[in-house]
């Protein structure tokens, strides 16, 4: 029944667009149902306070906005060598003593930890002393083939000048037969004068023998001087041709000395050899076991482990005594005492075209409150600024670039408080655009701009102008 009435009503409402009007004819006290459509009709003061806020919402788009790229991070050290590091042991062994506890401040070069020997082949406790006096032996070694080699060749040095005093020797008597030839020869020729002479002599002595002009006695001394004279330059002939052979046997003699000496030349040369093979096996031997020495040395030091640098002592990852420890093992972690503090931001791929150096950040560090807006940093509260230091050439196992960020405010400084490893929230500030501008590309889904402004000279265009890098 209520339903009905409702609905006549309505039709009723509906039908009014008369002029003449049923209002009157009607009485609303007896119904609840126009009470209800008075109290549900607008006020005008709501009306007036929605136009007032579609308004300043008009307005607003037109405010400023700064857009940005929002990054996480974490607090680290801008230099290598200054970012926590671990200290190792160099070589394998067993924990002795600590000289330090976590959370104490170190210089470099003072001693943390103590360790001993835990290897067969080091243990034993004379191992330098017996090293070196097995160097001092080989060296010995070494010095007496050094001698033995000077011997052999100050012997082959002798035996190439007695060689050549015996060549001298035996050239002055190949001189001296010469010599003796050429007299010889002298006498040769008048040897054979004589001879000749004697010889005419007898054919005419002989000649007038026959005719009785000479008596038999004078043929037959002219004879007997011709054959005395023929008999004297053969004697003279036999001497001139033994000579030759002695001066044959001489140059043999010479050839043979040569031949003698190079035999012993070679083989002084040859114990010279094998005496330098020994020599330099020696040698050899000595840089082993310098080498070896200059192990077990540093070996020795390396049984204390001292800090590279001033720092606290963060966390020990070996602890107790008579520990067995390796080779390369991490024992300690250090953070150097001064640093300088840096932010790593990582940033998605899409967002690696928009970062440049000198960029300006506004980061907010975990443990410090902060109030951000996010497109007005100026009026943020808590947050602290930084600039980009430097970007990664390669893609980090995240899946983002990493990015270093370093303190550029330098009135408003970083809180001393900040450790190395703490959390940060980062945002990369870009190009200030208009609030509509910005909620047009938001709900567009565009990137943020990739423009620099350049102010330019031109006649028709007095606005700046964008440029696309």
């Amino acid at each position: 029944m209520v339903k009905l009435f409702i609905l006549h009503l309505n039709l009723i409402v509906m039908l009014n667009i008369t002029h003449k009007s049923i209002d009157s004819k009607i009485d609303k006290t007896r119904y609840s149902i126009f009470k209800r459509l008075d109290e549900r009709s607008i006020s005008q003061t709501l009306l007036r306070l929605l136009c007032v806020v579609a308004i300043v919402g008009v307005l607003s788009l037109f405010l400023p906005w700064t857009q940005n790229i929002r990054a996480k991070g974490y607090v680290s050290a801008l230099n290598p060598y200054d970012k926590p590091q671990a200290i190792q042991s160099l070589i394998d062994g067993r924990i002795v003593n600590w000289y330090v506890q976590e959370g104490a401040l170190v210089n470099a070069g003072d001693t943390i930890l103590r360790i001993e020997e835990s290897k067969e082949a080091y243990l034993d406790p004379e191992i330098l002393s017996r090293t070196r006096s097995q160097i001092d032996a080989k060296q010995e070694s070494v010095n007496a083939y050094k001698s033995k080699v000077l011997n052999l060749k100050e012997q082959a040095a002798a035996i190439q000048q007695n060689r050549d005093v015996k060549l001298e020797q035996n050239e002055i008597k190949i001189n001296q037969v010469k010599l003796k030839i050429q007299s010889d020869s002298l006498a040769l020729v008048a040897a054979d004068i004589d001879r000749q002479n004697s010889k005419k002599q007898y054919d005419r002595t002989n000649e007038l023998y026959q005719k009785g002009i000479k008596s038999l006695t004078e043929v037959e001394l002219k004879d007997l001087k011709w054959q005395k004279a023929q008999a004297k330059y053969l004697d003279i002939q036999n001497k001139i041709t033994n000579y030759q052979n002695d001066i044959d046997n001489l140059k043999a003699n010479a050839f043979s000395i040569k031949n003698e000496v190079n035999e012993k030349l070679a083989k002084i040369n040859s114990d010279i050899q094998s005496t330098n093979s020994l020599q330099y096996n020696s040698l050899g031997d000595v840089n082993k076991l310098e080498s070896q020495f200059n192990q077990y040395e540093v070996r020795s030091n390396a049984y204390f482990i001292t800090s590279p640098i001033r720092g606290t002592i963060t966390r020990a990852l070996r602890i107790g005594i008579g520990e067995f420890i390796k080779a390369g093992e991490d024992l300690i972690t250090i953070i150097p005492e001064e640093y300088e503090l840096a932010v790593e931001m990582y940033v998605r791929p899409v967002d690696m075209p928009l970062m440049k150096k000198g960029q300006q950040v506004r980061i907010m560090f975990d443990g410090w409150p902060a109030l951000i807006f996010a497109g007005w940093p100026d009026n943020s509260y808590g947050t602290f600024s930084g600039e980009v230091f430097a970007i990664d050439k390669f893609i980090s196992k995240n899946g983002m670039y990493r990015i270093l960020v370093v303190e550029s405010d330098k009135l408003q400084k970083w809180p001393e408080q900040l450790r190395i490893g703490g959390g940060a929230n980062a945002l990369v500030l870009l190009n200030k655009v208009r609030l509509y501008y910005e909620v047009w590309r938001q709900l567009n889904g565009f990137p943020s701009d990739y423009y620099q402004y350049e102010i330019k000279a031109d006649k028709k265009l007095k606005a700046p102008i964008k440029k696309i890098k």
